[in-house]
């Protein structure tokens, strides 16, 4: 499976998980509130019908009395284990228990005469019978049509264990649901992602090529105009993706590194032949011109559109770590991290390299020419980290032709720039 798509897996089974995790506890406690909720609002509904008698404004005080005690016992009996009926002005006109409410009474908080206007409910957890249940208590004020108050009316219900344990096994189901429903999303989700990643992939892969196609291209034109950079590019370029593997690189800095360093010399391409390809020293004005291939180069990879990274090689790799670099004189590290690593491959490559003007140092020579200019040309602690690779490195590319260092440049390209497998 494809890293991203792994990736992409796990995080959607991880997030699918979560949602589990968060929305079936949830899902639980909304689901039994609600039930709780219609058991108060049936217990309400039902609570009125005893105490129409209230609406009778022309009704003796007795007659109310004794209606108020035939509705509070009727309630009791019913739905409520007590039943307590108030008028309007918050005196107590009856008063009913049924056996189970005469034991929980003691159980519950007193409270202060009533004088609301909104219907609401209040759940105590209570121990009856050496267990812990849960009792009801709701508060009810009664209004006529022109919802002028006319009473109360306070009702204690313990919640039967077979509701309880209908609640809970409602509640339950609600919350598998979620659970499952959030699974379930996950894997719907998976297929789209998926394909997102390989459309991704595929675009990547695509660039990718284009990006090693002008490349190459620029390589290549470079090098028709001067033979001695051809596999000095791609000796250069897999160098430098080694030593920023080793100090940590990646991405987009990694990338801009790489393709700096294969594209170093581009600007030489706006140098004349003349001066280019003189054999012998050149003149001050000549090494004038030759130096303005820097600028050259910064220009051909801005218009390119390549990294900012690449431009910082192609910019700075002449720079020297105590300033006396060109073109901009840069020092120590107010030089590009990916130009000072390139400063150091260069030079090392360039030294163990065999040149129409030279033979080829060897390497214990390159690497007492490098560590002279530690402090000096080069960022003393780059250049140790490079001397520990020195030899391997030394080792893999003395033995190898410009098309297997090719190759090699390309499997580190493959890492830095494509979706790994």
């Amino acid at each position: 499976m494809n890293i991203y798509r792994k990736r992409a897996a796990q995080r959607i089974a991880l997030v699918s998980v979560i949602l589990a995790a968060i929305g079936s506890p949830v899902a639980w406690l909304v689901s039994r509130e609600n039930a709780e909720e219609e058991i108060v609002s049936f217990a309400i509904e039902e609570s009125r019908r005893p105490l129409a008698f209230l609406n009778e404004v022309e009704a003796p005080e007795v007659d109310k009395m004794r209606l108020a005690q035939d509705g509070a016992n009727a309630l009791a009996g019913g739905i409520f284990d007590i039943a307590e009926i108030y008028d309007a002005r918050g005196k107590k006109l009856a008063e009913q228990s049924s056996p189970t409410g005469s034991r929980i009474e003691s159980l519950l908080s007193h409270h202060e005469r009533p004088a609301y206007r909104d219907a609401y409910y209040e759940n105590k957890a209570i121990v009856f019978d050496g267990q812990e249940r849960n009792a009801i208590r709701v508060f009810v004020p009664l209004f006529d049509n022109q919802r002028q108050l006319l009473g109360y009316f306070e009702g204690v219900r313990l919640i039967p264990k077979w509701q309880i344990t209908q609640i809970s096994s409602d509640a339950s189901i609600v919350a598998l649901m979620v659970a499952i429903a959030s699974l379930l999303s996950g894997l719907t989700i998976y297929p789209v992602v998926a394909y997102l990643s390989r459309e991704n992939e595929r675009k990547t892969k695509e660039i990718f090529s284009s990006h090693i196609s002008m490349m190459e291209a620029l390589g290549r034109a470079i090098a028709k105009r001067d033979s001695d950079t051809g596999a000095h590019n791609y000796r250069v370029a897999w160098m430098s993706a080694k030593m920023g593997e080793r100090i940590g690189l990646s991405g987009e800095p990694m990338q801009g590194l790489i393709i700096g360093s294969f594209l170093h010399d581009v600007g030489k391409i706006g140098i004349p032949d003349a001066i280019l390809l003189k054999p012998g020293k050149h003149s001050d004005d000549e090494m004038h011109i030759m130096r303005t291939h820097v600028a050259h180069g910064e220009e051909i990879v801005h218009g390119a559109g390549w990294l900012p990274s690449v431009a910082a090689v192609v910019a700075a790799h002449h720079e020297k770590w105590n300033g006396e670099g060109y073109p901009r004189g840069l020092k120590g590290a107010g030089i590009p991290l990916e130009a000072r690593i390139f400063a150091i491959v260069d030079v090392f490559d360039a030294l163990c390299s065999k040149r129409p003007y030279k033979e080829p140092f060897s390497f214990e020579q390159a690497v007492d020419i490098l560590k002279q200019g530690a402090g000096n040309h080069f960022d003393p602690e780059l250049l140790d980290v490079f001397l520990e690779m020195a030899a391997d490195i030394h080792a893999t590319i003395s033995t190898l032709n410009e098309e297997q260092i090719r190759s090699l440049l390309r499997e580190s390209m493959t890492r830095h720039f494509v979706i790994s497998q």
